[in-house]
């Protein structure tokens, strides 16, 4: 097996073992490449972009090329083979986001303008949007790559997504404060149409109403709404000096904090004592805290509600 000419390599170097064909016929004549392929000493990862045969990690031959490197080298081939007129997106851009792991076999999604005239490649799908361009605010650099903006990447990967893991994701990205829930409705009406996409209109509607959990949203749609509940204040926070604490369903009239306490919640003596001290507190300042666990809240909400409504019915009567 031959040496790459000293060109060609000089080129892998500066690109980090990629490089396109355009750029090697700057520097050296075609036949050079041609050499270097049949010497497997550079493969074709996709039309018009090469790399380094020491990147292939995945010996299956029955794998696409894009397939045997390893995810960032698929990544930023895809980039190169887009030639500045993409961004990465969907799941891919998920993965880049840090908020969900690709997974192996998944392949690399890239967004590129109308007309491109770019298309599908094995382990490579190309979306091409109207109107679309590589500059903010529809995309950003993240990790040095560019990426769609998260609101609509979590739009667009609603439907990718296995049904158990989509509420949760976008649950979490609102928690830790990456989007809004008005982002996400905003991203929602650029894509008119989506499978499923009423479902995740509803959950935006329980996110904007100020739900921060899965089984937020559940007791919402199930206990919490209807005859005699009152419009909970969602997320309501009440200050004690420099401490903020923050109520999960709070009705003001009748100084009531219904708090759901998850699955898993107080496994760890230390966090139930924490929230003992948290309810003290405010009682303090007339706040009644009720708790329903998880269990109670999903095997019988019908209790759970009809003792809501007798807690709430006795705080409104005069005292």
């Amino acid at each position: 097996m031959g040496a790459v000419d000293p060109r060609l390599h000089a080129l892998l170097v500066l690109g980090d073992g990629l490089v396109t064909r355009r750029d090697m016929l700057r520097v050296a004549p075609a036949w050079t490449i041609q050499t270097a392929w049949r010497a497997d000493r550079l493969v074709r990862l996709l039309p018009g972009v090469y790399g380094d045969a020491a990147l292939i990690r995945h010996a299956k031959a029955d794998l696409p090329m894009l397939a045997r490197v390893e995810r960032d080298v698929a990544r930023r081939a895809a980039l190169a083979y887009a030639d500045g007129r993409g961004a990465l997106s969907r799941l891919t851009a998920l993965d880049v986001w840090g908020l969900r792991r690709q997974q192996p076999g998944e392949p690399v999604y890239l967004d590129l303008p109308q007309g491109s005239g770019l298309r599908h490649r094995p382990y490579l799908v190309v979306v091409h949007r109207s109107g679309f361009a590589v500059a903010p605010p529809q995309v950003v650099i993240r990790g040095g790559l560019p990426v769609t903006r998260l609101d609509r990447t979590l739009v667009d990967c609603w439907p990718l997504l296995p049904p158990v893991d989509r509420s949760s994701l976008l649950i979490r990205a609102v928690n830790d404060r990456l989007t809004t829930p008005q982002r996400l409705v905003a991203a929602l009406i650029e894509v008119p149409r989506m499978p499923d996409r009423g479902a995740l209109s509803d959950l935006l509607d329980r996110l904007g109403a100020g739900c921060r959990s899965p089984l937020e949203v559940w007791g919402h749609d199930h206990v919490f709404t209807g005859p005699g509940m009152p419009t909970f204040t969602r997320q309501a926070r009440v200050r004690f000096g420099a401490r903020t604490i923050y109520l999960d369903m709070f009705a003001e009239v009748e100084r009531v904090n219904i708090e759901l306490d998850g699955a898993t919640s107080h496994a760890d003596p230390a966090e139930r004592e924490i929230d003992l001290r948290r309810d003290a507190l405010l009682a303090t300042v007339g706040i009644l805290v009720v708790r329903f666990s998880h269990r109670r809240l999903t095997a019988d909400p019908a209790q759970v509600r009809q003792e809501t409504l007798a807690i709430l019915a006795s705080r409104s009567r005069p005292r």
